[in-house]
């Protein structure tokens, strides 16, 4: 079975930080662009971050400066570090493999991916 297991996701202030995991599950991160995407109650899934296989980086605007994106082999893991957590980052938040091609930053591009971890910001 083929999947990615997200993990790191929990309650935390405006302000904090907090990281995110992705494992993959009878896969490999080496030969796919891969990202991050979330949905927010209520909303559609939006893309945050990617990284191709050359570790170029794209970052959507309402994280750009605050999160980064980053993986390793070996074993292979993709992270996402989130600094200066928002309300409105509230979401569940997926590792996503990505298609090789022109939508590999952005959620057209999505391949597939795993369950979710849930990232909650709140006073």
């Amino acid at each position: 079975e083929v999947r990615l297991e997200e993990s790191g996701g929990e309650a935390v202030r405006p302000g904090g930080s907090l990281k995110l995991s992705c494992a993959p599950f009878g896969d490999t991160f080496e030969y796919s662009p891969l990202a991050w995407v979330r949905q927010a109650p209520g909303k559609e899934l939006e893309w945050v971050s990617s990284i191709a296989t050359g570790l170029i980086t794209k970052y959507s605007d309402a994280v750009k400066g605050r999160f980064t994106i980053r993986k390793e082999f070996s074993p292979d893991r993709l992270y996402l570090d989130m600094k200066n957590l928002q309300i409105e980052d509230t979401a569940v938040y997926y590792c996503a493999k990505m298609k090789i091609g022109p939508n590999w930053f952005n959620v057209n591009g999505v391949d597939y991916r795993g369950k979710g971890t849930l990232v909650t910001v709140s006073a």
